[in-house]
């Protein structure tokens, strides 16, 4: 079993690349990365947020990324750190 902090922060990078890409049409990271990160997630580890531990077991396809669109919290925290990170950092497209 990995790290929950691994686990945690895998998970947030994966769900603003999904978000990004499937949002705004911005590929912030390239398909090659996101399939291999997304084979490295593991939904049995817990990582302290019981709402999004629930949402990617319940939701999680490592094939796609579509499965954005029922994050919880997708229209609030996720466009944040994608605005923060990627847009005014000057990253993405």
């Amino acid at each position: 079993m990995i790290d929950k902090e691994v686990e945690r922060r895998r998970r947030i990078r994966l769900s603003v690349a999904a978000y990004a890409y499937e949002v705004h049409d911005d590929s912030v990271m390239s398909d090659g990365e996101f399939d291999k990160e997304c084979l490295l997630v593991d939904i049995s580890q817990t990582t302290g947020n019981r709402k999004l531990d629930n949402f990617f077991k319940n939701y999680f396809d490592p094939s796609t990324g579509s499965w954005i669109h029922k994050h919880p919290e997708k229209k609030n925290k996720l466009e944040q750190i994608y605005q923060r990170v990627y847009k005014h950092a000057g990253w993405g497209s």
